[in-house]
């Protein structure tokens, strides 16, 4: 698995919108072969700012799959006019993991 991470600089004010623009934008990267899941948290003490984190299973099924479709083209129509600056976008896998599976 490989886990997309992408911090994302909104344009100030423009959250409410780009929430609303990124619920469309999901329902094209869930179609898309490979795809795993996805999250966007928005951060707590930068109101503008937010975390993308997209699982997918294969590195190609992101930069290429994904990044290379015409589907893509629609995802960037949506949301690439929110970013200011672009965001740097890089893949992680994973090397450790644990979950606490019940409160104490």
């Amino acid at each position: 698995m490989i886990l997309e991470v992408a911090v994302l600089t909104i344009k100030p004010g423009t959250q409410l919108d780009f929430e609303m623009a990124f619920q469309k934008a999901s329902d094209i990267i869930v179609a898309r072969p490979g795809y795993i899941s996805h999250e966007l948290q928005r951060c707590v003490e930068t109101e503008n700012q937010y975390l993308l984190l997209v699982r997918w299973q294969t590195l190609e099924d992101h930069t290429v799959g994904f990044r290379q479709s015409l589907e893509y083209q629609t995802w960037r129509s949506l949301l690439h006019h929110f970013y200011e600056p672009f965001p740097k976008v890089e893949h992680y896998v994973s090397v450790l993991s644990y979950a606490r599976l019940s409160h104490p």
